[in-house]
């Protein structure tokens, strides 16, 4: 004769799984709440600000949104960017970075995986727990299904004719906004370089080689070692650029920085970064690091957070792109803002008027700040991204050896 669980038994038993799925959620949120906190580096905004804001096309290199628990098509009272808030930046294009990785202690691979923490307390997909390929895939995900839900509000760029196509759109509708994906850190590819393709399949078009550690691919300047690029990485460099993939050598170690530029036949960016001119950092670039990706044609995205820029306002932003500009030109400066990247910025997305003030205050001019604040950036993804969607349907027959 079966024994049947008593019905108070299955109850309380849905009673506690429910409990501990909403105390998870709960624990989620004040970790972003924590991580992602702004800082509150006021500036008095002007007129002449705000309507020189309202007519820039604004790119941004770097933010890590798709690792939090948010609607990003809701308007959050955490965090630093979600699609109405960039909409009230007037930001066209944002770049949406995959974190796949970080140790527990910077500088080594072993210890805790933070990510894997997160993937449980927010909820991600089993496969995603402790596979970096599959994580990259979950995130790439998400900002799929922001899009899809979006109804034409927000779009994912794969290519230049997407591109040009959405900017038409946006010159008769400045609400809409839209993103692309990238990747930092190339240990996702959990050493097999034929993930490339996959990732290219799923809408990924910029990478780094490393992140917070060294690896297989290559040095970090978090690293132990900060070796350089190995055969693996140099074959990534190679196979990124014959598939019209962005080459961001942000985290890199100086050795990673110059094997990479040895063989780039296409412009580099460092998506988010400082300079050393400005605030001495391992994580900073050097002058000569600076000048050497500019004459690939690339560009310097300049961070917000305060380990990058050596403070905690708009004006510390300003201070590291003059710098930058006057090394090297206005043309090889943009925004890498990092926002949403564990760390403290000094205002969200919705107020980015701050960094037009601050670049005003700086004595750029009016066509100056238009380059900074996304026509570089437009111009090298006009030279990085595929031409159109076929283009690259057939990712074995890309010859690498040219």
């Amino acid at each position: 004769m079966k024994k049947h669980v008593p019905k108070i038994i299955l109850l309380i038993t849905l009673v506690l799984l429910i409990t501990a799925y909403i105390g998870l959620s709960i624990v989620a949120a004040n970790i972003d709440k924590k991580m992602n906190a702004i800082s509150n580096g006021d500036i008095r905004i002007t007129d002449r600000a705000r309507k020189l804001h309202e007519s820039l096309l604004i790119v941004d290199l770097h933010c890590d949104s798709l690792l939090w628990d948010r609607d990003l098509l809701e308007r959050n009272s955490r965090g630093h960017v979600d699609v109405p808030r960039l909409k009230d930046g007037n930001v066209a294009l944002q770049a949406f970075t995959i974190v796949s990785s970080v140790p527990k202690r910077s500088g080594a691979l072993e210890g805790i995986d933070q990510i894997t923490l997160l993937s449980l307390v927010e909820h991600w997909t089993p496969d995603a727990w402790f596979s970096l390929k599959e994580r990259v895939l979950y995130q790439a995900k998400k900002l799929d299904e922001v899009a899809a839900r979006s109804k034409g509000e927000f779009v994912i760029i794969k290519n230049t004719e997407e591109l040009d196509e959405y900017l038409q759109r946006r010159a008769r509708n400045r609400t809409l906004t839209a993103g692309f994906l990238g990747v930092e850190g190339a240990h996702a590819l959990e050493g097999d370089i034929n993930n490339i393709d996959v990732f290219f399949d799923h809408g990924i078009r910029m990478m780094s080689p490393s992140h917070f550690f060294d690896n297989d691919i290559g040095g970090s300047s978090h690293g132990e070692k900060r070796g350089g690029l190995s055969d693996l990485g140099k074959e990534m460099i190679r196979r990124m650029q014959a598939k019209s993939m962005l080459v961001d050598l942000a985290h890199a170690s100086s050795k990673t920085i110059k094997d990479a530029l040895a063989i780039s036949t296409k412009p580099v960016v460092v998506s988010h970064t400082g300079v050393k001119g400005t605030h001495k950092s391992d994580r900073n670039l050097s002058d000569a690091e600076i000048i050497d990706i500019a004459k690939t044609g690339g560009v310097i995205g300049i961070g917000y957070w305060q380990e990058a820029i050596g403070g905690r306002n708009p004006a510390d932003i300003a201070r590291a792109i003059r710098y930058t500009s006057n090394l090297v030109g206005v043309d090889h400066v943009a925004l890498g803002s990092d926002f949403d990247g564990a760390c403290a910025a000094p205002f969200d997305v919705a107020h980015l008027v701050a960094v037009t003030q601050a670049l005003i205050n700086q004595g750029f001019s009016d066509q100056e700040i238009r380059l900074i604040m996304g026509e570089n950036t437009l111009r090298v993804l006009r030279l990085s991204l595929p031409s159109g969607p076929d283009i690259f349907n057939n990712s074995k027959s890309v010859d690498l050896a040219n």
